[in-house]
């Protein structure tokens, strides 16, 4: 890492826009249509599977199970398996889910702070 805390790595800032660029399938994964959301309702908690589904509305078995999925392969939460009947699943962010949660929680913050402008820019248009 570099003194400022960004990697040194053969990718600069302005790469995302680039069609080969890792980045933009990680980017995708955050900013899906659940992604943000389930970093959201993960916050600093430990969740089962039941009680993340129940915490965000709306959402499907299926794309709640696929984004856990994604998020595990990607190092940003953790599974843990409990051993009890019937088996119980757990969710938590690692300390690198922690880093992105602090940046989408960011941007959530600006939207629920700026919600009433920019339904009201829409209706100016």
């Amino acid at each position: 890492m570099s003194e400022k805390g960004v990697l040194n790595h053969p990718f600069r800032k302005g790469e995302l826009l680039d069609l080969n660029c890792p980045s933009r399938e990680i980017l995708q994964h955050i900013a899906s249509r659940w992604g943000i959301l389930v970093l959201i309702a993960l916050d600093r908690e430990t969740l089962r599977f039941s009680e993340l589904r129940k915490k965000i509305s709306g959402i499907s078995e299926k794309m709640l199970s696929q984004t856990l999925q994604t998020f595990e392969k990607d190092g940003f939460i953790h599974r843990t398996m409990l051993p009890v009947m019937p088996p119980h699943t757990e969710y938590r962010l690692t300390p690198l889910g922690l880093e992105v949660y602090e940046q989408v929680i960011h941007l959530s913050d600006w939207i629920e702070l700026n919600l009433p402008r920019v339904l009201n820019a829409g209706k100016e248009a």
